[in-house]
């Protein structure tokens, strides 16, 4: 049997065993240990289908994952951390733009050309970084061409001398250039001025109809008008140091092949593309309502096929999104899952409830994460020359004041944290600019004069907090 072809550049990720990809993500994200399986072992199987027959493959439809917690407790993020381990293109997208599709919501294959996009920049990015090298080179010759005069031609006074005279000033021409290639490399030349082309990139402006798009019209405008698309030059004067950079950048752009790219962004959307659809609880209703219930109804029919597995025109060519993972999830206070229609409810196999995070989770929050709010805070107030230290007991302070105000109030999750430490900070942020070299202990008393006052008071906690 043959295997399945994998898509380009087999993303390292996949490979990662379901344990790993939990304790990755148990860098980054605190708790909900069930959800972080569930993402896990849907990553894994991309891998195992991958590895599959492809005619095997082909019937093998990803588990789809709902994602059930109130706001604020990791549901994004567990999405996010897994795309960015997997090197998978990712796109979070809020259900509730379509809710008025028809009048001035967005059309649900969007989303899908969104994601080639942002797997179209992915991958260039990567072919960038393997052509840098020679880009470089040829920038630099550029360059040398710029700074180094053109060389006077010489008159041959007769067959033999011209010929010895002719090689004499090639000779001097290559020890000049090969001289000043020294200097530029030891950056000697950086803060000299040379003038090249920049192209502009400003786009015309035109109208399309209201929720409609260059793919829908049918029109691919780049290929009727290449003029008007390709752009103006114009001189500018810069330092070297920018120079190189615009330069290569431009010639990376010539070495890479853009239909390759094209192809290969495809391939990685419909073998390893991840659409996260936030908010999918605002477009659940009973049927038989009237109003925005059924343009809910209406809604979810929409997204059902893209969900399901269909082909969209791009303008990078057709994509199949039967292989695309989807994420959903939701608060699902006022409505449930089975509030959406069965046929979407079946699309989403995998069920997970997140837990709602509390005191001992918000510390962790605080001093776990490799960009804890914490470690956060103190490199912020580090560039104005401010050490801030936070003992043990006002972090634990800090956490119970963020969970007192979203018991009391709205319970925004981990997002109360980013709202409370502003507020602790706001004297030490204001005065920062003026207090470099000291240090600064952050304390329970500290904590209790800049919060308590306003986490008791139920209308304060509620304008500030």
């Amino acid at each position: 049997m043959v295997p399945a072809l994998l898509p380009d550049a087999a993303l390292a990720g996949d490979s990662m065993t379901p344990r790993e990809i939990v304790a990755e993500l148990d860098k980054h994200v605190v708790g909900q240990a069930k959800a972080k399986r569930a993402v896990a072992i849907a990553l894994r199987n991309r891998y195992r289908r991958q590895r599959l027959p492809a005619e095997m493959a082909e019937d093998v439809a990803p588990k789809n994952i709902l994602m059930i917690g109130p706001t604020g407790v990791g549901k994004t993020e567990i999405a996010r951390r897994l795309a960015k381990l997997a090197h998978s293109p990712f796109l979070k997208i809020e259900a509730s733009k379509f809710t008025e599709v028809g009048y001035v919501g967005r059309d649900v294959e969007s989303m899908v050309r969104d994601l080639v996009e942002i797997a179209v920049k992915l991958v260039r990015e990567e072919r960038e970084v393997e052509v840098r090298a020679r880009a470089a080179q040829a920038a630099e010759e550029r360059l040398l061409d710029l700074l180094l005069p053109p060389s006077p031609s010489s008159a041959p006074t007769g067959f033999g001398a011209g010929s010895h005279d002719e090689q004499l000033a090639r000779d001097h021409a290559s020890s000049t250039r090969e001289k000043l290639r020294e200097q530029l490399r030891a950056g000697k030349l950086d803060a000299k001025t040379v003038e090249i082309d920049v192209a502009q990139r400003a786009m015309p402006s035109f109208e399309v109809i209201a929720g409609s798009s260059v793919e829908e019209i049918g029109v691919n405008l780049r290929d009727m008008m290449p003029g008007l698309f390709q752009g103006k030059t114009r001189r500018r004067s810069l330092p070297v140091s920018e120079a190189r950079e615009h330069l290569t950048h431009e010639e990376a752009q010539k070495l890479i092949d853009m239909e390759g790219v094209a192809k290969a962004a495809i391939d990685r959307v419909e073998n390893s593309g991840i659409i996260f659809l936030d908010e999918i609880d605002k477009i659940a209703g009973k049927e038989g309502g009237h109003g925005p219930d059924i343009s809910r109804e209406g809604v979810q029919r929409d997204i059902l096929p893209i969900v399901e597995g269909t082909t969209v025109n791009t303008k990078h060519g057709m994509v199949k999104t039967d292989h695309v993972l989807f994420i959903a999830a939701g608060a699902f206070h006022v409505s449930k899952p089975s509030d959406l229609i069965p046929e979407l409810q079946g699309r989403f196999p995998i069920r997970v409830e997140l837990d709602a995070l509390g005191r001992d989770e918000f510390i962790r929050i605080l001093t776990e994460p490799r960009s804890a709010l914490i470690t956060q805070y103190i490199a912020l107030m580090a560039t104005e020359g401010v050490h801030l230290t936070f003992t043990p007991d006002a972090i634990a302070r800090v956490a119970e004041l963020a969970t007192l105000v979203n018991d009391r109030t709205e319970n925004i999750g981990a997002r109360r944290l980013h709202t409370v430490m502003e507020r602790l900070l706001d004297e030490v942020s204001f005065h920062a600019p003026d207090l470099g070299g000291q240090s600064i202990t952050i304390d329970p008393p500290y904590v209790d004069r800049m919060l308590a006052d306003i986490a008791k008071s139920d209308d304060l906690s509620r304008y500030i907090l």
